[in-house]
This record gives C-alpha cells, structure tokens and sequence, in this order.
C-alpha cells in the first residue's frame, strides 16, 4: 500500500499552509525488481538492438530459395518429381512463417507499422494465415502461456490439453483423447490446413476487428486461391492436386513440428491463478538444444524461454542471452527446463495420452501445488 507523509513542524502557525503530502511509490515486489536488473544486464551488453543487416540478409536468402524453387517448378514440368518441390516449397514457407513471426513481435524494425506491413505480407501472402488472427492469439499466449481458458494454444479441439476437457468428451471422441499422443504426427499434417480456414474464417467475419482487411484479403486470395488455380492449370488436375496436398501437409509438420515442442507437456496454469512475470514465462516453456542445426530449422524458437521474456529481441540474440538467463534461475531456484528435439516430441505424446486418460497431478501449476502444500 502506499503511504503519505507530511514534512512539518508538531505546530504551525495560524494561517500557515501544511506542505503537500509527499506520496511515496509502494515497494515493488523482489521478483520484479530482480527481472528489471537482469533486464537492464541485458541492454547494456546491446542484445536487445535491433539487426537490420541479418534480417535484410535473411529476406534474401528465402528470396533466392523461392526463386530456386520456382525454378525447379518450371523446369520438371508435368512430372510427378513436383512433389519434392512441394516439400522444398513447404520448408521455404515454414522459414517465412519464421520471418513473420519475428516481424509480428517488433524484431525487425523500430517501426511498428514497417514490422506489422513486413509479418502481414510474410504471413498472408507467402503461407497464407492471417497477421490479424496471429496476433489476437499469439498475444493471449504470450500473456499467459499455458493458462487454461485463457492461452487459445490449448484451447480444445481435435487435441484436448486438459483433464477436465478429456473428461467430458464422449463416445468417439473419448476414444481418439485416450489414444490421441499417437495421432500426433498425422494430425500435423491438417495444421496448415486449419490455419488457412482460420485465416479466411477471421477476415470474412465482420464481427472481428481486422486491420487492413481488404489487405489481408487480397493477400490471402493470391496465396490459397490464384497460387493453387495456377498450379493445377500448370500441372494438371492429378500432379496439380497431389502438389497441393504434400505441400500443405509438409508445412503443417514442419511448422507444428517446430511450435509443440515450446510448451505442450509443461505444467497449465489455472485461470484464477496469478504468477510473476519471470515464473509465468520460464517455468511454462521449454527450451530445445541440439546445436546450429535445431537453431537454424527451428528459426529461434528452440529458445523459447529467452523468447517469451525479451518477445522483441532479435531471435539472432536470443542464443547469446541464454546463459545470463540460465544463471538467473539458477539464482532464483527457477526450474529451466531444456531437452532434445527427439525427447521433446516423445514428451509431448506422453502428456497427451494422459490428459485423455484424465490424469492431473504431472501438468499441475507448480506454484499452485506450492501454495496447496503449505496449506
């Protein structure tokens, strides 16, 4: 609470005006006040400037890669080899999923209309999911990471991310839920699919507030409806279909292969909970090792922890953070959690045939069972 003082005498004389109250700012809490410190450790080392140079580099680099693929396009003609240029195609347009979703968090420039005009063409016109969408959900997660009812990412669909969801599902769907870690995979093949319905889905309907819609429209439409006429009149109905299919399936894997693994399987968050900053980011996130290899097909969201605490640094930086952030927790008693590319999969599947089985207790907030237990 914050308290008043006044600065005067035990008496004042008649008609003499009392000072004004000096009010003083209540203390902030530890946590916050050790977040700032850190926060500050990191400008000063320059981590959170901006990089123009590697991002213009990056936009070129995917340039020639479209232009390559293009190319191959051309060039096999009516052949059925059109499908591994759809698969090449499918991992240039998850890396421009990448490139938007740094541009989307204000990486890229210091501007945030050149940022938001840079993730809308990223995200709309090259794979074809809508910037205003994207940012009405992956601002909710960002904020609360894991927060049932809050986090759309484990909001209940095809997959259920909690036990109380899992539990009220029936007949078929209570079968699919009990085995659904198993269908992980195959499910990620319709991940882009339902981005893409999603995409029209929010632009077509008036009751959401979509900046530049008739951008986005326009943008969509060159993407899921002139991209694949031009291809099937190319191609032909069956190799022109077939491209069609592997190239949205390819991308739903790659770029679901490539977000899962951040935060399926760690503890949920219940909605009337409330956590600091620091421990609502990190204890609710997992970072993915592997070397230059992950960093590079994963475009920096491996770090994922040093991502949801500094959203705006450049994801070039984020590798170069870690070990102050790392140190941080260490301090703090804050669990940093980190695992492989193949173990995080395995986890995910894990988690998700037990929340179909209805199991609880290995998702719990961890800061919830603290308070429990000290009851």
């Amino acid at each position: 609470m914050s308290s008043t003082t006044i600065d005067s005498p035990d008496v004042l004389d008649e008609g003499t005006v009392a000072p004004a109250p000096k009010k003083t700012r209540p203390a902030r809490d530890r946590h916050v006040t050790d977040f700032i410190q850190l926060c500050e450790q990191v400008r000063a080392v320059g981590l959170m400037d901006r990089d123009i140079k590697w991002y213009v580099a990056r936009i070129v680099r995917q340039s020639l890669g479209y232009l390559a693929v293009l190319a191959l396009f051309l060039t096999l003609g009516q052949s059925w080899w059109q499908l591994v240029t759809a698969v090449l195609l499918a991992f240039v347009c998850t890396h421009t999923a990448f490139l938007a979703h740094d541009a989307a968090h204000r990486q890229v420039f210091s501007s945030a209309k050149q940022n938001a005009w840079l993730a809308r063409i990223c995200g709309n016109l090259f794979v074809g999911l809508s910037y205003g969408w994207w940012m009405n959900k992956h601002g909710k997660h960002h904020l609360n990471p894991n927060k049932i009812g809050v986090d759309g990412d484990i909001d209940p669909g095809a997959l259920v991310f909690d036990p109380d969801s899992a539990a009220k599902r029936k007949g078929f769907a209570k079968w699919f839920a009990r085995r659904q870690g198993a269908f992980f995979f195959p499910l990620l093949t319709l991940a882009a699919l339902d981005l893409h319905i999603a995409a029209v889905g929010r632009v077509l309907d008036r009751k959401q507030i979509v900046p530049k819609r008739k951008t986005e429209m326009g943008l969509l439409f060159v993407r899921l409806v002139i991209m694949p006429a031009f291809t099937i009149w190319f191609l032909g109905w069956g190799i022109g279909l077939a491209f069609i299919a592997v190239q949205v399936m390819a991308l739903g894997v790659y770029m679901g292969g490539s977000f899962a693994p951040n935060h399926k399987g760690m503890p949920l968050v219940p909605k009337d909970v409330k956590i600091d900053f620091m421990r609502r980011q990190t204890l609710m996130s997992r970072n993915i090792s592997g070397g230059w290899w992950v960093d590079a097909g994963m475009g920096g969201l491996n770090y994922q922890i040093e991502h949801h605490l500094f959203p705006t640094m450049s994801s070039r930086n984020l590798k170069a953070v870690q070990p102050m952030v790392r140190a941080y927790c260490a301090e703090r008693d804050i669990t940093y959690t980190e695992t492989t590319l193949g173990q995080s999969y395995m986890i995910v599947m894990r988690y998700l045939n037990r929340v179909g089985l209805g199991q609880r207790d290995p998702f719990e907030c961890p800061i919830t069972a603290q308070l429990r237990s000290a009851r």
